[in-house]
């Protein structure tokens, strides 16, 4: 199966400037633990998850006051539509994180996660 079968297409889009209670507001709000964060004028297309919001508020940072750009992963691994999704899990377990941005060139077409995976393995093994 390819990563484009599986991922989510409904992402959670955000900007730089977003602070990480309106990040986690919107995240929370559709049930990801992800959102994309898109700034034209800078390093393009990033990611800001879960852990990293958590990882701010746990050493006592204002989450009404940090912005998402201070708290963004930028060295983003990409995966294309057409990976399968065993490229896509190694992915995640050469770099150690729960999501990948789905890119066809330079176009955000959803987030494959951790979740996604298990989900397409447990009902084309087990429940098959």
């Amino acid at each position: 199966m390819q990563v484009h079968e599986a991922m989510s297409t409904a992402v959670v889009q955000l900007g730089p400037d977003h602070t990480l209670r309106q990040a986690a507001a919107l995240m929370s709000g559709r049930k990801v633990g992800s959102a994309i964060v898109i700034d034209p004028d800078g390093a393009g297309v990033g990611i800001i998850t879960e852990r990293d919001i958590l990882n701010a508020i746990g050493t006592d940072l204002d989450p009404d006051v940090e912005r998402t750009a201070d708290h963004i992963t930028w060295e983003v691994v990409y995966a294309t539509p057409s990976w399968t999704i065993e490229q896509a899990a190694a992915a995640m377990v050469r770099g150690g994180f729960r999501h990948l941005v789905v890119l066809d060139g330079d176009d955000v077409l959803g987030v494959i996660s951790v979740r996604d995976i298990i989900r397409v393995w447990v009902q084309t093994t087990i429940l098959a």
